[in-house]
């Protein structure tokens, strides 16, 4: 008589030797996309010719800081705390840029590999990497640390107005209290974060994006593998930054 019940299924030693093989393997690829990103824009820059089109990185730049601004400020207006500048104002932004940014980028360049519009700028002998992935970093890498800002003004000023409503405390005097708190170290440790969010999100999403494979389907099972990715190495990063800052900088 068979077993009502299923029995829990147990990873075999071969199967967690693959998984970890499968996650090494990602990590390397995403590490060599962006030394070869850094390699082709820097052989570019050696020749006295620009890398990339100004007009691609200002695009860029629109997209994934200024039309993300109401997003970002919205949500981390109702996500009050003084905690915002070293933890999470650069923690949640990051995440609402790889949901919203990092998305778009693999979509869109997960679309032209689709239609082999890489390979057209291949054979034009331009480096795609340096031609499509290097504005988009670049945007998200100086703009992450902005949107970080934009949130962490938010909640100070969500702040402001709950201690105005329910404890009487007048603005001025909030911000002489905000003041007070604030340490420069963390002010400093939220943007150099924010600088390695924008900087991984656009990593992963380009890559993802550009090694899209099986069509339509492909492009939509990437944007997703990307959003996914992105954040979970945000809050991975994030977590070993902690860890390493607390133990040089304990409270």
């Amino acid at each position: 008589m068979a077993n009502a019940e299923a029995r829990p299924t147990m990873r075999g030693p071969l199967e967690v030797v693959e998984i970890e093989r499968t996650f090494l393997r990602e990590v390397g690829s995403v590490f060599w996309f962006i030394v070869n990103t850094f390699q082709e824009t820097l052989e570019r820059v050696q020749q006295g010719r620009a890398p990339f089109r100004a007009a691609s990185f200002f695009r860029e730049s629109v997209r994934a800081g200024v039309n993300s601004v109401p997003l970002v400020g919205l949500v981390c207006f109702f996500l009050v705390a003084i905690a915002f500048t070293r933890e999470l104002g650069p923690l949640i932004t990051g995440i609402m840029v790889a949901a919203r940014i990092g998305a778009a980028f693999t979509a869109e360049l997960g679309t032209m590999q689709v239609n082999e519009e890489v390979e057209a700028i291949e054979a034009m002998g331009i480096g795609p990497l340096r031609f499509l992935a290097a504005p988009r970093m670049l945007a998200l890498f100086l703009l992450t640390p902005c949107l970080s800002t934009v949130s962490n003004l938010a909640a100070v000023f969500a702040s402001s107005l709950v201690c105005k409503a329910y404890f009487s405390i007048a603005f001025p005097y909030f911000l002489d209290l905000v003041k007070d708190s604030l340490l420069i170290r963390d002010i400093i440790t939220g943007i150099l974060k924010s600088f390695m969010f924008g900087l991984l999100i656009a990593s992963i999403a380009c890559y993802r994006g550009l090694t899209v494979k099986g069509g339509a389907a492909g492009v939509g099972t990437n944007t997703t593998s990307s959003v996914v990715t992105a954040i979970t190495t945000v809050i991975g990063f994030d977590t070993v930054y902690n860890v390493i800052y607390t133990n040089f900088y304990p409270v």
